[in-house]
């Protein structure tokens, strides 16, 4: 099994960035696509980015695209989740997710994720 753990969230004004980490043990993070999902309060868990094995294919929910970047660093077993131009509404907690198919492309859904963080908090004040 891996155990992800994020960090990276926080208290940010409109228009701030911030840079989400997730860190993989147990496993090689190699050996899995990685996705990064948000949920608001009362909301449902939403899609945001995902990245293949490689880091040659990555996948954004277009209302997200420009400002979101998702990235991975295998060596250090680390994905990346870079966050510019913040608004209220990315008011949310942020959780990382394992895929352990093998399969073409990057899914969307959060049923195709078998491991996840517990999260972190990011929350973007007008």
């Amino acid at each position: 099994q891996v155990q992800l753990a994020e960090s990276g969230g926080g208290l940010v004004q409109a228009g701030g960035s911030l840079r989400l980490s997730c860190v993989a043990s147990g496993r090689t993070l190699s050996s899995y696509s990685m996705g990064w999902f948000r949920q608001a309060p009362g909301k449902e868990r939403e899609f945001v980015a995902a990245i293949s094995r490689s880091g040659s294919t990555t996948n954004y929910a277009d209302s997200l695209k420009g400002r979101f970047t998702i990235s991975r660093d295998n060596a250090k077993n680390t994905v990346y989740l870079q966050l510019n131009s913040l608004k209220p509404e990315d008011t949310a907690v942020y959780y990382c997710a394992a895929d352990f198919a093998l399969r073409n492309g990057v899914p969307q859904s959060p049923h195709d994720y078998d491991s996840w963080g517990q999260g972190t908090q990011v929350t973007v004040s007008s």
